[in-house]
């Protein structure tokens, strides 16, 4: 029995976020484990003491993220492996389900994958569905909570929210789930365990180690670049009078003038 937990950095969401004359992104060097994974892999450690199953936090990513895997493993995660090669320096959300999916193949024994609802930073969750998709496995999102959890049997229940209320579904597993910040308080690490977590020894799978050729994760879409967005500007006026009556017949005035009435 084995659960995969995804995660990755995120610039911090009070970062100031700039762009420059060429299109790059600037937020400083301040990185934070993205929100939503903290209750994913909450949920993975909580599984595990429930069920006694093995949980691995995986991310893709070059290493800045490696702290993203060092969390996880701080709160109880048995293993981390990080996804990374210098052909996947720009991809996108299909290349990262392909590389995930293949990571998750290669572990051979995974029966239930967890995402956190999406990455803050791109405020897309595309690659969860691409990523069951390439596993051929049934997606559970925006998870609430899961009702029953029966490794045994190959069942799954969950409670989910949807666009017109909660909904309860059930599936086989193996499954890919993604879970709402309600699921969970999250967990913190000890000291202890960061201190475990640090001299932790985090394996690199490059696409050879995946089976996977540049070509299968050559971008679909490309980024060329970004703007800032246009500022806002306007004005107000503030309509003067000795009393409510008499504002209000200098604004309708103001309104005729303008023609909005």
């Amino acid at each position: 029995m084995h659960v995969v937990v995804l995660t990755k950095m995120v610039p911090d969401t009070e970062a100031t976020v700039t762009v420059d004359a060429s299109g790059q992104v600037h937020w400083g060097d301040k990185l934070v484990i993205n929100p939503w994974d903290e209750y994913a892999i909450t949920e993975a450690v909580l599984i595990k003491g429930a069920h006694n199953v093995q949980v691995t936090v995986m991310t893709v990513g070059p290493e800045a993220h490696a702290e993203a895997l060092k969390h996880g493993l701080a709160i109880g995660c048995d293993q981390a492996v990080r996804l990374w090669d210098p052909a996947l320096e720009k991809h996108d959300s299909l290349a990262y389900a392909t590389v995930v999916a293949a990571a998750i193949r290669k572990l051979g024994d995974v029966d239930l994958v967890i995402f956190g609802k999406e990455m803050s930073d791109l405020a897309t969750e595309q690659h969860i569905f691409q990523t069951a998709r390439k596993l051929g496995w049934n997606l559970l999102g925006f998870v609430a909570k899961i009702e029953a959890l029966d490794f045994a049997a190959r069942t799954i229940r969950v409670r989910r929210m949807g666009d017109h209320g909660v909904e309860i579904v059930a599936s086989r597993l193996p499954a890919v789930i993604s879970v709402l910040k309600d699921i969970n308080e999250p967990k913190y690490p000890s000291f202890i365990g960061i201190r475990k977590a640090a001299k932790a020894e985090i394996p690199v799978w490059g696409l050879a180690d995946l089976g996977l050729s540049a070509a299968e994760v050559a971008p679909r879409v490309q980024v060329l670049g970004y703007r800032e967005l246009p500022k806002r500007e306007g004005s107000a006026e503030i309509i003067e009078g000795a009393t409510a009556q008499e504002k209000a017949e200098k604004l309708v005035a103001r309104l005729l003038e303008e023609k909005i009435l």
